[in-house]
Formats: C-alpha cells, structure tokens, sequence
C-alpha cells in the first residue's frame, strides 16, 4: 500500500472561514509548493530550516492568489514521516480551490480519506491502534470520549501488548525448536513458565476486555431511558431535563409512539436521554410498536429512569409497581434504576413505603421540582464510570472482538497443556494467538483490513 507519490488535501474544513489549511506530503512535495510559492525573503522551501514558518504570497504566473504562511516539516520529523509542507491560506472557498487547482498541476494527487494517517502508520509513525485513535480523537464530543481518545493515541495499551506477544513469539519458538529436535527428545519450552505465562496474558486481557463497555458507553454516551406508564410526565422530564420543548406534551394517554432521543453533558459526559412510549395493554397497532421499542432501549441503557404518577396510588398500584420495579431489576441486573414519583405537586395521602426499597425520589417534571436530585443520581453514575478510565481502557469495537478471539486461542493453550496435547497442536493455537494481536497494533495487516479502517477518516486526516 505504500505509494512513492504526492497527496494533498484540504485539512480544515471545506467553506468560508477565517484560516484554511492545505497539506501536501510526498518525496517531492516541497519543491511542488516552491513552484508556486515566492517567499518575502526569497529564500525557497527547499532550502528551509525544518520546521520553520515562511510568510510569502501564492502565484499563478505574475497573478498573486493569496498571503499565504508556509510551514516546513523535513522527513522523518512529521506527521506522516514523508516530507511535508502546510499552507495556511485565507478562508475563502475561491482560494483554496485556486491554490489545490495549483498544486495539482504537478505531481501531485488529492488524497484518500484518512491517507496522511495511514502514511504515518505505514512509516512507523505510530501503530494500528494509535492511528484509530486519531479519528475518535477528531469526533470526540465530550471531555471523557476526548481523555478515552488521547490515552489511546498517546499510547495507550499498545505497549502491554506488544510485550505479551513478544513473550508468546519466544515461547512459540522454542515450541518450534522441540519440534525440530523431535527425535532426540530434547525440551526447550519449559510447560510451568510458559503456564505462568497464560495466566498473567489471560488476567491482561480481561481487564481490556471488561473495559470495553466503559469505553464504548464513554465514547457514544451514556443511554438512559425514561420508561412508565402512560401519562405519567415522560415526556416532560425529557423537556426539563434538556431545557427546551423537545417532545409533544399532552393529557392524552399514548401520545408519544415512538422513541424521542436528546444528548446533554453532565460532567463531561454526554448523557443520550431517550424518552419511550408509555408502557401498557393496547389494540393500537403502532402503539404497540413503540411499546416494544421501549423494551429495547431499557435492555440497551445503562440507566433506567423509572416514572410513577404519585398523584394517582393506591395500595394495589404500589403493589404492582413494587412487582414490576422487582422485574425490571432482575431482567437488566448491570442497569442502574433510578425512580421517581413524579407529579409531587398534587398532594397523595397514599403511604409509599412498600416502594422504599427503590429509595425513590419525588419530583414535579412540570414545576422542576427535585429535578437536581435527579442529575445528582446521574452524576454519581458518571462519576463512577469516568473514575474508571485508565490507559487501558478499549472503546474500539474491533480492537474487543480481537482481544475475544486471542483470549480464545489462549484458554485453548491452556486446555492442550492440561490435555498434554502434543507441541505441533499446541504452536497452532499460540501462533493463532499471536497472530489476532499482531492484527491488534498492525504488526499483521492487510490491504482490506486497512482500506476499511481509514476509509471511515475525513480527507485531510
């Protein structure tokens, strides 16, 4: 995949603006932009102190284009390891197509999305993982996605384990090396070290794994769904909750049919509250639908807000939703559940104690009464789940199926050795091993594999 040509692209996003930004990376791509390029000191790019800015104009022929800073990067000190040159131009659209139309009269190509970062790769710039890093770094919307992304760029647990396949290499080879000494009978892997082994990679790639969920959640925001009965103020407490009238309000049972979904950061986390349709017995076709909608985003949130009409309990009521509260927290064990007895305003001489083991909470979605009780609920979650971002910490989904599949070759090591399976069986699982973590950090690639992965990158990254 490696191309011994120029690519530029746009880096900054397309339309007016104050500042645009156009890179070109290449073997020749400092003498395209000389081409085009008249410094204020005559000095060409060429001839440049790396890393340096150049205040100059760009010229069609005797036509000035624009004022332009250049910025110098001298291989292997930049970003994609190549020679590269950034031109910071005027934001207008007319300019940089003028100056990309420029460019483009030499050897030079408009890059593919996501090639600078490849190229950085390819060059040995950084790994696999860390060059996926840099486009969740680019989407990060919230302060946790963003801390989640530059631990992960920054490194993250790339080192981990490019040490455990190091080990796993050693011993793969010295099970290689028995095989090959067969007939004299000769043990070069000793079976308890390389035991000891497994258990610390299996205990490694647990913790990886286990934290894929934070990370996930973290890097798509936190889902919480507000579910109840008809009427009973859901779709008011997604309003108040995110200050505006985002879902239709109405006396009338059943009005929302589908889900409503909104986003708010609390704490830095980007909380995605999903108000479903009212839960209950009905004929109504799309009601139904939506009902079985609401069953579907309980089982994928991580909270679920609870609500209860606190103006309309009776003993038999409190009953059924002491019940049903019980189901909702055996059926999604790992979900938070959050209640609250909404409509507080309306005085109740019902007594709730039979729902006290729920610890719920009165509020009025319409009056806001209570409503910080609410967040603060939310926000001790958040805080919980932030607490547990380390460097080791995954969020992305091909780098957990990978972590599965080599923490299934290696409890199958560990079963052949027990199983005293012969050594030629036994290189088969660890070198399959090796091989989904060589895949992990790109010691292993292909061109499909790759093409997938920076295809997904904005042109320009």
């Amino acid at each position: 995949m490696i191309k011994n040509d120029n690519i530029l692209a746009l880096a900054t996003p397309s339309g007016i603006g104050a500042i645009s930004m156009i890179r070109v990376s290449g073997p020749e791509s400092i003498s395209i932009v000389d081409n085009i390029f008249s410094g204020f000191d005559n000095t060409k790019l060429i001839n440049q102190k790396p890393n340096c800015v150049q205040l100059g104009y760009i010229k069609d022929n005797d036509r000035v284009v624009d004022k332009v800073l250049i910025t110098v990067f001298k291989n292997p000190k930049s970003y994609t390891g190549e020679d590269l040159v950034e031109i910071s131009c005027h934001g207008s659209v007319f300019i940089q197509e003028s100056i990309i139309q420029l460019l483009l009269n030499f050897e030079c190509r408009v890059a593919k999305p996501g090639e600078f970062t490849l190229r950085s790769f390819l060059n040995g710039k950084m790994d696999l993982s860390q060059a996926e890093s840099v486009a969740d770094l680019i989407s990060s919307n919230s302060e946790a996605s963003h801390r989640l992304a530059m631990n992960q760029m920054r490194g993250g647990f790339k080192n981990d384990i490019n040490m455990l396949r190091t080990e796993l290499v050693n011993f793969a080879s010295l099970i290689e090396l028995e095989l090959d000494f067969s007939q004299e009978d000769v043990e070069f892997a000793n079976m308890k070290e390389l035991n000891n082994l497994l258990d610390k990679i299996t205990v490694s790639l647990k913790k990886l794994i286990d934290s894929f969920k934070t990370g996930n959640v973290i890097k798509n925001g936190i889902p919480i769904a507000i579910v109840g009965e008809p009427n009973t103020g859901k779709s008011t407490l997604l309003n108040t909750l995110l200050n505006e009238d985002r879902a239709i309000v109405s006396s009338i049972a059943g009005t929302t049919r589908d889900t409503i979904e909104d986003q708010i950061n609390i704490n830095g986390v980007n909380c995605r509250f999903i108000d479903t349709a009212g839960i209950r017995s009905t004929d109504d076709e799309i009601e139904s639908i939506g009902i079985e909608r609401t069953f579907k985003k309980m089982n994928e949130s991580e909270i679920i807000i609870f609500l209860i009409d606190y103006s309309d309990l009776d003993d038999e009521k409190l009953n059924y939703y002491h019940n049903y509260l019980e189901d909702i927290e055996n059926k999604f064990p790992n979900t938070k559940l959050i209640t609250l007895l909404n409509k507080n305003d309306i005085k109740s001489e019902t007594s709730i104690d039979e729902l006290e083991k729920f610890k719920p909470i009165l509020i009025s979605a319409k009056n806001k009464s209570n409503i910080d009780k609410l967040r603060n609920e939310i926000t001790l979650y958040i805080n919980n789940l932030t607490g547990q971002i380390d460097n080791s910490t995954i969020s992305n989904s091909r780098h957990y199926d990978l972590l599965n599949k080599t923490y299934e070759e290696i409890h199958k090591v560990k079963s052949s050795i027990s199983n005293k399976v012969s050594s030629d069986l036994l290189a088969i699982d660890i070198k399959q091993a090796i091989y989904f973590l060589g895949e992990l950090t790109g010691e292993i690639s292909n061109d499909e594999i790759l093409g997938n992965i920076f295809s997904k990158f904005c042109i320009g990254k």
